[in-house]
């Protein structure tokens, strides 16, 4: 397959993709997506298996021995749009619909590197235990990982990952901000609304607890990398006409690597009157030091490394001591939004980089 053959193949594969409605609710969907790549990988000859984690699919594909010397990861699942987003478009250089960004090029894409380093191997007279590349095809990234990425990663062994879920060309992001998620509880006395000296209002105590918390996050930086805080739901009281004895408050949090979480939590319950629960806590992504980052950097004429204050899948490798960036093709940032898209020629360029650094790994003629 020729280099253009390849890269529209990886265009037309997306728009394939997108009209496939893989959200969270429906797994139905989800399973109809992952047999088509399964058949799509199987007609090229790349050996593809399933990881199953409290039901939900993973798709991977590596060396018989289960390595990958450099892993490719990316993600099938998409949040939810109109129905109209999942009809491609193809516009003035653009391709729209939801998943084309995030993240369902960069599945196209790598399926199309797997078949094509697939064939170079059976026109070299070599095995599958040569394959230069591995992937990580998942389904829950928007929802967490937790039954996909994380999991999964237990089931191979790779030397360096790339996680097509970020970046542009001009960018890689080799750390992203980890997540705290936590709750606020306050509670009072309920009364009659008529006499409210009776009650204890437990939302006017939510709303002094808060103000507490905000002071914990008066942080100010150019680049905003420090930790911020979102206030993201609030909720109390039974009736209009009753004082509310509980109410609560959830918050995304997003730190850096300067910041030590208990110590955070430890000052905020002591200056609170209510309660404060940790829901989840996401680890850093800290990409770390590879030689292929090196080499993948000057083919690709060396974009900067950067960081991103958002989280992805990537934030699973630290802990199976696989070092890793996150990058992939150029979006405008519209992930998820109603004009979702990608600049077709990033995708185009994104190809070239890749099929000649897995190329380069390949064994000598």
């Amino acid at each position: 397959m020729t280099e253009t053959a390849a890269a529209r193949e990886a265009l037309e594969l997306t728009c394939a993709l997108i009209g496939f409605r893989t959200l969270a609710s429906r797994p139905e969907e989800i399973e109809r997506c992952l047999a088509f790549l399964e058949e799509r990988l199987a007609r090229s000859g790349v050996a593809s298996r399933r990881v199953v984690h409290e039901g939900l699919p993973s798709l991977l594909v590596t060396r018989p021995d289960g390595t990958a010397p450099v892993l490719l990861m990316s993600h099938i699942d998409v949040v939810d749009a109109p129905e109209a987003l999942f009809t491609p478009r193809i516009e003035n250089g653009m391709l729209y619909g939801r998943g084309s960004i995030d993240d369902k090029y960069a599945v196209a894409l790598s399926v199309v590197l797997a078949c094509e380093m697939q064939e170079t191997l059976r026109a070299r007279g070599l095995g599958p235990e040569a394959l230069p590349l591995g992937l990580l095809v998942t389904a829950d990234e928007e929802t967490g990982g937790r039954r996909g990425a994380q999991p999964a990663l237990r089931h191979l062994r790779a030397g360096f990952a790339i996680a097509l879920d970020g970046g542009n060309l001009k960018k890689i992001v080799v750390k992203e901000k980890g997540i705290l998620r936590l709750k606020l509880i306050a509670r009072g006395r309920a009364a009659h609304a008529a006499r409210p000296w009776l009650g204890d209002n437990a939302i006017e105590r939510l709303i002094a607890d808060i103000a507490v918390v905000r002071r914990h996050f008066a942080l100010e930086a150019p680049d905003r990398w420090h930790r911020t805080m979102n206030l993201s739901r609030i909720q109390g009281g039974r009736a209009v006409n009753q004082v509310p004895d509980e109410a609560e408050a959830l918050f995304d949090i997003r730190y850096t690597e300067e910041d030590d979480l208990d110590a955070l939590l430890a000052g905020i319950r002591r200056e609170i009157a209510g309660e404060l629960v940790e829901l989840e806590r996401e680890p850093l992504f800290l990409g770390g030091e590879s030689p292929h980052l090196e080499r993948l950097r000057a083919i690709a004429g060396f974009p900067e490394l950067g960081a991103e204050h958002g989280a992805s899948d990537a934030r699973f490798l630290s802990a199976f001591g696989v070092p890793g960036i996150v990058w992939g093709a150029d979006g405008d940032a519209s992930a998820h939004a109603p004009d979702e898209h990608l600049r077709i020629d990033s995708l185009v360029a994104l190809h070239r980089i890749l099929r000649e650094f897995f190329l380069g790994l390949l064994p000598a003629r």
